[in-house]
């Protein structure tokens, strides 16, 4: 009986209310900030508790009470400049900053106390250029590429710097640079320009002083969106006097990184004016279809929102990554455990035999425990080759290497939109062969994101299916004929003509109010593109109502900031707009109040069914039969929307309006206060009906999860869909099917909301105490944690999950709790901005280029175009990236500890006198040169099967999930490898040599002839292990192998010769003399 499959329905949305995007780590971060900064920072009393801006005023801005403290008495302006500065060094600091970056690395710390050591004459057995050169080059490689990637930051900041904008200075505007700019100017901008700084929209060329700004550069969206400045500006300040006049004073919240809030008010003139983020023109977008607008800098430079975002990237390590750093550990432990203990044996054998032997005098008075010391100190220079210099460095290059694999890979290309996918990071590509749950949205993710109106529900009755005009079931489908409006959209498809009877008739109004109401309520912006209307949305469903609405007769002409203008069946009204409730992923619904021409007042509503129906007034009709209708959509896979309607009398809305504008003014939470004056508003509804739409599953979605499944791979779905849906969508992509079994689970706390940690993090912000918490709450900490491992031990039993009626934030946790109870390797995938938080918390990120902008893209590790890419993805590109990592690990610590313990076993012959087996130049270049090329490629390019057969076989993934590849077993397997071939290549040259007699009667047992005969043994082996391991064999690894030997040969010959002996005596000692004090066989 196969595994049971879990349907986990989401907590209750008005129990656990959800406003931000941060993860819980990011949570904890910002509370310890907000300790430290308690703690370091007291608050000064005279500092405003917003940020104050005076139009054309820079004197303003300089006042005593805008200073703050940046060392000792030295105060400077709050307010940030508009020069920006990107980069991390300069001619001066380079050099130093950047080794002191590079030396906070253990690794490079302890070559460089090697290095230390080995100046001291008492200690040193090895020259100092032996860890000088491969450090330097180390230091040197990573210094070159943080000093390219730094001179690319100055070129930009520069030209950035130094663009030029037109400044309102002296009561006319004056062209100036980017960087001269201060909060407080007005500036002008014109089309196809680069907004300079966050800035707010006075006026612009267009009616209403509407701007369109293209995003692309703030979270890489091409679609154009809209601004809109205010009512007042746009009707004083058009001129050049009237601009230069402007002395309006703005508080405003403190800088800070939220693209998608801001709470401001204007005071002008004695009146107050709310500021909100469509007010606002933010650096970073570009003017587009408008010719001039005119703006007020709010914030500058590094106080900008583009900025603010800029910040520190959350660092993820791969597994293999902590396993890695535990062994050097390990190694490290292991150099200390043998120096130690040939330290000792030095003692032992110097007391008795060394001090006794006239011939090994050294004229040095030293203790037994002195000398003792100095050969442990000795030891750690000459064994340091089993703590690998290179490793950090190879590993970086083979990472590189195969995100560039994964960038280079044209199966992974998708050649409708010309997306290539993307490694937008270099260290987590091993990660990828290893995943153990997949987290995944739906729109657009599984789907194609792209909606089609295809049914609805008006007043108790559905339509949608293929009917005649009469309303006669049809079997054959006949797309309706759009001709008789001029306005249509001809790639509008529908297929029930009775309810375009309906339409034209005129007879049915409940019909002619449903479509009314997709026609108004709505944030879509429209322009005219070659006599046809083209729509601007914000969302793909929005989109699609809008578009249905049109083809039906209610054609969306044109929109003000106070009307906005339709076309009912060919004859054109204008409604004047009184407020719009807009939609966020709290509310889950959109309302707009009108003013009719008749002088009626109506509210419009459409949202989730869940919030609507209880808004519902007592005596609305058709509650049931539409919930029905929805259930019905929704086993259909359809997403749906109820809609709704309520009208208001005169004195009602002015009682309101007063409300709302109040709100609209609190510069505390007004986002909570403005929600509870919609709440206010939105009740005792009249239900109209509901739409349905269609989205698509993509292609190859079905195949890519069942084969993942087959990998081992658990794949949750996390969705706001009603359960219906979410559950019809699992069947249709295959994640359930008709033998699974079941579970549908609804308890509302399991994935409850970190409020309490949120609210102490408010309440530390606004510098509140938090209040002792309730020990009558009905579920404690610990309560609620142990649900929650119930919760996920119960999931993690299943094959699946589907998680519906979740929030952004409810993803992210879903991921949390996995990653916190479970320790397993977690994949998040998404098209959204919905997504990023889920995408931020997980191991590995994945974002899809879809419908929905790039943001998911900009947050992600990887990114490509298709779900089904994510196959290719894993079992290919991570499957091969974990294997050939892991062997790269396992030979590279294997040729180390053949290479280092060769000088173990010597020791036993020379008095653990801490003298080396091989001459300096074989040390110094054994790992850059001899042994490097021939594992790196392994790393690169070696693979156990192809492509097509790790897509066939997805089992194969399996050893990947299991950590079998690389491990402790893996590693002392490796350390015992080395041990044995250390042992052949010292044992069998010392037992050659030991009795040899050459012809002419002397016997060849030098140092020189043994230390090259080992090293030659050496190579030889360690490059014939590397080819009998390759699995995968190119020109370039043949030649590797190869040209290794010969590069080895080639140098022995020229370090050997007698030539270079007598240009560099002191360096190269071995030719023409043999130092017998090296040797005591």
């Amino acid at each position: 009986m196969s595994r049971p499959r879990a349907i986990a329905a989401a907590p209750n949305d008005e129990e656990m209310p959800y406003s931000d995007d941060e993860t819980d780590d990011e949570l904890d971060d910002e509370l310890d900030e907000g300790s430290e900064s308690e703690a370091d920072e007291p608050q000064e009393a005279d500092r405003p508790a917003e940020q104050q801006v005076k139009a054309n005023d820079r004197a303003y801005h300089q006042l005593p009470e805008f200073k703050k403290k940046v060392f000792l008495c030295i105060k400077k302006s709050r307010y940030s400049g508009n020069a920006i500065k990107t980069y991390k060094y300069n001619v001066i600091t380079f050099l130093p900053l950047n080794l002191y970056e590079q030396f906070k690395r253990v690794a490079n710390i302890y070559f460089l106390a090697l290095l230390i050591l080995q100046i001291i004459p008492d200690i040193s057995t090895l020259p100092w250029y032996t860890t000088l050169i491969p450090l330097v080059i180390v230091l040197g490689i990573t210094a070159i590429k943080d000093l390219v990637d730094d001179l690319a930051r100055h070129r930009m900041d520069k030209e950035v710097n130094n663009r030029k904008c037109e400044v309102l200075l002296d009561g006319r505007f004056k062209e100036s640079r980017w960087m001269d700019i201060q909060v407080g100017d007005v500036v002008r901008i014109k089309k196809n320009d680069f907004i300079p700084a966050d800035i707010l929209l006075l006026s612009s060329s267009e009616p209403n002083s509407l701007c369109y700004v293209e995003t692309a550069e703030l979270d890489g969206e091409t679609n154009l969106k809209f601004k809109m400045g205010l009512r007042v500006t746009d009707e004083r300040l058009q001129e050049e006097r009237e601009l230069a006049q402007f002395n309006a004073l703005i508080e405003c919240e403190e800088p800070n990184n939220r693209l998608d809030k801001f709470t401001g008010t204007m005071l002008w003139d004695g009146d107050r004016y709310p500021l909100e983020l469509d007010n606002m023109l933010l650096r970073g977008c570009k003017i587009r279809n408008t010719d001039v607008c005119h703006g007020l800098v709010i914030f500058a430079g590094a106080d900008t929102k583009i900025m603010r975002n800029g910040g520190k990237t959350r660092f993820k390590r791969t597994k293999i990554d902590e396993l890695m750093n535990y062994m050097v550990y390990t190694i490290f432990a292991l150099l200390i455990l043998v120096s130690a203990g040939l330290a000792i044996g030095h003692s032992f054998w110097y007391n008795d035999i060394g001090a006794n032997a006239w011939y090994l005098n050294d004229g040095k008075s030293h203790t037994t425990a002195y000398r003792g010391f100095l050969s442990f100190w000795g030891y750690i220079i000459v064994l340091n080759t089993m703590v690998p210099i290179s490793l950090y460095v190879s590993v970086e290059v083979i990472r590189l290497g195969q995100s560039k694999f994964i960038n280079w890979d044209l199966q992974m290309y998708y050649s409708e939109k010309d997306t290539p996918a993307k490694s937008r990071t270099t260290t987590l590509n091993e990660q990828l062969g290893q995943i153990q749950y997949i987290f995944s949205d739906k729109t657009g993710t599984l789907t194609q994101n792209i909606m089609q109106f295809k049914k609805c529900t008006i007043a108790g009755r559905s339509y949608g299916g293929p009917t005649t005009s009469e309303g006669v079931s049809l079997d054959k489908i006949k797309p309706v004929d759009w001709t008789w409006n001029r306005h249509a959209d001809r790639k509008f498809q529908f297929v029930d003509h009775f309810l375009v009877a309906n339409i034209k008739s005129k007879k049915d109004k409940d019909v002619l109010e449903f479509f009314k109401l997709l026609s108004l309520c709505h944030t879509v912006m429209v322009e005219s593109k070659d006599g046809e209307l083209v729509y601007q949305a914000a969302s793909p469903d929005e989109g699609a109502l809008v578009t249905a609405a049109r083809n039906f007769g209610f054609v969306f002409l044109s929109r003000t900031q106070d009307t906005i203008t339709v076309s009912e069946m060919g004859q054109e009204a204008t409604y004047e707009m009184l407020a719009l409730l807009d939609f966020n992923s709290d509310r889950k619904r959109m309302s707009i109040i009108l003013k009719f021409p008749d002088g009626r007042i109506r509210l419009y509503c459409k949202g989730a069914d869940t919030v609507i129906y209880e808004r519902l007034s007592p005596n609305t009709r058709h509650k049931e039969t539409t919930q029905t209708a929805l259930d019905i959509f929704a086993n259909e896979t359809l997403r749906t929307l109820c809609l709704c309607y309520k009208d208001i009398s005169a004195s009602e809305f002015e009682a309101w309006s007063r409300r709302h504008k109040e709100a609209q003014l609190n510069m505390v939470d007004r986002e909570a206060a403005l929600d509870r004056v919609y709440e206010d508003i939105e009740k005792d509804l009249m239900l109209i009906g509901a739409t349905a739409i269609e989205d698509k599953l993509q292609d190859g979605v079905p195949e890519t999860i069942a084969n993942l499944a087959k990998a081992g791979i658990k794949i949750w779905v996390l969705t706001g869909d009603k359960k219906e849906t979410a559950e019809n969508i699992g069947y249709s992509c295959q994640l359930l099917t008709d033998k699974m079994q079941i579970h549908y689970g609804e308890d509302n706390e399991i994935l409850y909301e970190k409020k309490k940690k949120r609210r102490r993090l408010r309440l530390r912000r606004l510098g509140r105490r938090q209040t002792p918490s309730n020990p009558q709450d009905p579920m404690n900490e610990q309560e609620k944690e142990m649900r929650q491992v119930d919760f996920v031990n119960m999931a993690c039993e299943c094959e699946a999950v589907i998680c519906c009626r979740v929030t952004p934030k409810q993803k992210a946790n879903v991921v949390s709790l996995v990653k916190k109870y479970k320790k397993a390797v977690t994949l998040s995938i998404g098209d959204g901005a919905n997504d990023v938080n889920m995408i931020k918390t997980a191991d590995i990120g994945v974002g899809i280029s879809g419908q929905e902008g790039m943001q998911a893209v900009m947050s992600s590790d990887y990114a490509f175009a298709q779900f089904c890419y994510l196959q290719r993805l894993l079992l290919v590109h991570g499957r091969w990236s974990y294997i050939r990592m892991c062997k790269f690990l396992r030979f590279f610590f294997f040729k180390n500890f053949a290479f280092t313990l060769v000088h173990f076993w010597y020791s036993f012959f020379n008095g653990y006198s801490s003298q080396t087996a091989y001459e300096d130049w074989f040390i110094t270049l054994y790992n850059l040169a001899y042994s490097s090329l021939p594992v790196l490629l392994v790393g690169l390019l070696d693979q156990d099967v192809n492509d097509d057969l790790s897509l066939k076989v997805p089992t194969l993934y399996l050893p990947g999930q299991q950590g079998s590849l690389f491990n402790y077993k893996n590693f002392f397997i490796s350390l015992f490898h080395g041990i044995f071939v250390s042992l052949i290549i010292f044992f069998i040259p010392y037992g050659a040599f030991l009795q040899t007699m050459g012809q002419d009667g002397e016997a060849p047992s030098d140092y020189q002839s043994f230390a090259v005969v080992t090293a030659s043994s050496l190579i030889f082996v360690v490059n014939l292990q590397i080819s009998l391991d390759t699995l995968y064999w190119t020109f370039v690894s043949c030649f590797a192998v190869l040209g290794s030997i010969a590069i080895y040969f080639g140098i022995m010959f020229d370090i050997h010769s007698a030539g270079i002996h007598v240009i560099f005596p002191s360096v190269f000692t071995f030719t023409g003399r043999v130092t017998a004090q090296h040797y005591c066989f």
